[in-house]
């Protein structure tokens, strides 16, 4: 650890990806993804699902019901339907040692593919699927 007295202590521990079907999602990212399930809390539409890559208990994404906080108003609600039906609302970037063999698998679910495999520009090669929420997940090449 830096002795350096700017440098914190920080990981990130979770983020939040809204879900449309909580089945869907359970098949997408622990199925096709082989991510653990860590906490399915509710019921119906309104699961809050917490998974996360094996063997890292500490770094989870949490799939929760969309725009159910009550400060949302129907307006708002609206908006991030539309959003999420066409793919705008939320991304995720996720690493892999073996991208090639993780798109395979992938797509093999039957996921919907946005990418191929492609070096990019940029300096990394990735892929990028959309999960059943219409969520942008790229998958790029660690």
């Amino acid at each position: 650890m830096s002795t350096n007295p700017s440098t914190t202590d920080i990981t990130i521990h979770q983020t939040f990806l809204p879900h449309s079907d909580p089945e869907a999602s359970l098949a997408f990212y622990r199925d096709a993804l082989g991510f653990d399930v860590h906490l399915d809390v509710g019921q119906g539409t309104m699961r809050w699902i917490t998974v996360g890559p094996a063997g890292q208990p500490d770094t989870s994404i949490v799939l929760t019901p969309a725009a159910v906080d009550p400060g949302v108003t129907e307006e708002e609600r609206k908006t991030v339907a539309e959003m999420m039906a066409k793919g705008t609302y939320a991304a995720i970037i996720l690493g892999t040692k073996d991208l090639d063999a993780t798109f395979e698998r992938v797509q093999a679910s039957g996921a919907e593919v946005m990418q191929e495999p492609v070096d990019q520009p940029y300096g990394f090669r990735d892929c990028a699927f959309r999960d059943p929420a219409g969520n942008t997940v790229r998958i790029k090449q660690l």
